[in-house]
């Protein structure tokens, strides 16, 4: 996978598509996140380059609320394509 602003963009549409809003903000975040549930807010630290931001969305996939029947086929595919790198962790 490249760490390009371009597939973060895409990995971003996944986790929008599902209700969220991610920001990214200045924070003390002991793993790089903070994630509000009830708001369906995710919260990044703003000072990560591309990669971190990347590797960051990754680990989270799983412990969002995605609605795999509510992405567009092109976001489903990278869905599961994330899964697997993150299972591969």
């Amino acid at each position: 996978m490249k760490y390009t602003q371009h597939t973060l963009d895409k990995i971003e549409r996944i986790v929008e598509e599902s209700g969220y809003v991610i920001r990214y903000e200045r924070g003390t975040f002991q793993s790089g996140y903070c994630i509000l549930q009830l708001k369906k807010v995710v919260v990044l630290n703003k000072f990560f380059q591309t990669e971190g931001r990347i590797n960051t969305i990754i680990d989270l996939l799983p412990q969002l609320d995605i609605h795999f029947d509510a992405l567009t086929l092109e976001s489903q595919k990278l869905y599961e394509e994330l899964l697997s790198i993150g299972a591969e962790k």
